[in-house]
């Protein structure tokens, strides 16, 4: 039997928003990961010091002290989601040091922490994603045993067309845009790329930041293969260095959003949003260490990457003391879990996930 938005009844896959209760979850691991190449689209994204720090280590393994506080942390969190009740996989160790190539370039991998990055899953579908990052080509290859295991269950399974990651997709006189100047994007539309990282879904609206992964093209992509059933909005970033929506705006529960304040003009929000409560995160809490503010690859606003297990519950990090008390302010329940040390490796608890199923309503009318 198949849904009026396409879902096939009994799929193991089944997830159409950011809220409903979670019932089975993928997160990452970093065991394995390699710093990423020297390529743009990795150095835009850093400060000028912390880019030539990369450049200098780029395809070698992170370091062991590193590594295991992750390790260490991840474990945890996975704990904590199974004592909850959630079912969590996790994609298979791959050695990302392994160099491989195309007829254009070569290049060494990244690693499998972040499976927000390179699927997006919509209903009862997930997709591969375009990214453009030449270091995460074969990423989701970590990820192909749960894959072939949930399409042969019921799921359907895509991949947008794979990129060819030439020069022309990169504008070469790209410069971060200084304070005040607008903001500028690294790719040009030279063919469709994004990262599934720059979506959030609220049932049938979907929301992405443009970035220096996301394109145009990589948006028209997606909502042509999507089809009118669903509707794209952007939220426009003001973050000079723009790369992924979850720590831009979050969808926290059914018409209720957080907001990075740094980031986001609340007048200028989607209309879709008028009747929304906007929540505006507070100013997240220093890092605690110098090894973290020199390794971590995603800014402050790590503080706002929280997953909800349902409307009300919500994991988020235990340091950032000051997001704890502003959720539970707005009448959320905050789960506390350390997952500061998997900075390093692209994210925090929504980066390091990908709701496979969550329970609750499709939202279509069967009419």
């Amino acid at each position: 039997m198949v849904s009026p938005a396409g879902a096939t009844a009994g799929s193991p896959v089944r997830s159409y928003n950011e809220w409903d209760p979670l019932e089975e979850v993928v997160v990452g691991r970093v065991d394995g990961a390699t710093i990423p190449s020297r390529h743009p689209a990795v150095r835009c994204n850093l400060p000028t010091w912390a880019a030539r720090l990369q450049g200098a280590a780029a395809g070698f393994r992170y370091p062991r002290a590193l590594v295991g506080r992750a390790e260490e942390e991840v474990e945890g969190f996975v704990a904590l989601l199974e004592s909850l009740g959630v079912t969590v996989r996790r994609p298979d160790p791959v050695a990302h040091r392994r160099r491989f190539a195309t007829p254009e370039w070569s290049s060494r991998g990244f690693t499998s922490a972040c499976p927000r990055d390179s699927l997006l899953v919509v209903g009862d579908e997930i997709i591969e994603t375009p990214m453009a990052w030449p270091c995460r080509y074969f990423e989701t290859h970590a990820y192909r045993t749960l894959l072939k295991e949930y399409f042969r269950r019921g799921a359907r399974w895509t991949a947008a067309p794979r990129p060819q990651l030439t020069d022309a997709l990169f504008d070469p006189a790209y410069r971060v845009p200084p304070p005040g100047r607008p903001v500028r994007h690294l790719v040009t539309e030279f063919e469709p790329v994004f990262d599934a990282a720059d979506f959030v879904r609220a049932g049938r609206d979907l929301f992405v930041t443009r970035s220096n992964v996301t394109n145009r093209m990589g948006v028209e992509w997606l909502r042509r293969h999507l089809g009118p059933e669903y509707r794209i909005h952007e939220i426009e970033s003001r973050c000079r260095t723009p790369m992924h929506i979850d720590t831009t705006f979050l969808p926290l529960a059914p018409g209720r959003a957080l907001v990075n304040p740094e980031y986001v003009d609340p007048d200028r929000l989607p209309p879709v949003l008028d009747d929304w409560e906007i929540l505006t995160a507070p100013e997240p809490d220093p890092l605690p260490d110098r090894l973290l503010r020199v390794t971590s690859m995603c800014g402050k606003w790590l503080s706002m990457n929280v997953l909800m297990l349902d409307e009300k519950r919500v994991v988020a990090e235990r340091h950032h003391t000051g997001t704890l008390r502003a959720l539970e302010r707005w009448g959320f329940e905050p789960v506390p879990c350390d997952l500061l040390h998997y900075a390093p490796f692209g994210g925090s608890f929504h980066c390091a996930t990908l709701d496979v199923r969550r329970k609750g309503p499709e939202p279509f009318d069967p009419s």
